[in-house]
């Protein structure tokens, strides 16, 4: 399982740019991302999502837990055979408050999606009985 520290600096290098333009993109210091590239500091949770989306990588990704750069890519290969997932891929883009959901449930192990499943079909019977 490859580090973050060295996801950061082969993704900045295959971007072809220095520390010093990346530490302006994302907002902190050429010597913080000098620090992340050594390991010696870690970002938090918010320069991570910055990172993400700079190189737009899954954050799981860039600290090292997939080897798939781009979880995305799989999703979309799959919504063309399927109509109704097209249906809800569409949904998602439009409501800012289901990218945020899903932006959150994104790391989330096989067991909890389940669980989350199951809460979200018990607030589908419970409007379906409120109409």
């Amino acid at each position: 399982m490859a580090e973050f520290k060295d996801r950061l600096r082969k993704l900045r290098k295959e971007k072809n740019i220095y520390q010093k333009e990346l530490a302006k993109k994302i907002g902190v210091s050429e010597g913080a991302i000098g620090m992340y590239e050594t390991g010696r500091r870690t970002p938090d949770k918010g320069i991570l999502i910055e990172l993400a989306s700079f190189f737009d990588v899954s954050i799981d990704y860039l600290l090292g837990y997939a080897d798939e750069s781009k979880p995305a890519e799989k999703i979309k290969q799959s919504l063309l055979n399927d109509p109704e997932l097209i249906e809800v891929w569409e949904k998602i883009r439009q409501r800012d408050d289901l990218k945020k959901f899903f932006k959150q449930c994104s790391s989330l192990d096989p067991d909890a999606i389940e669980k989350m499943s199951k809460i979200s079909q018990i607030f589908r019977e419970e409007e379906s009985k409120d109409k």
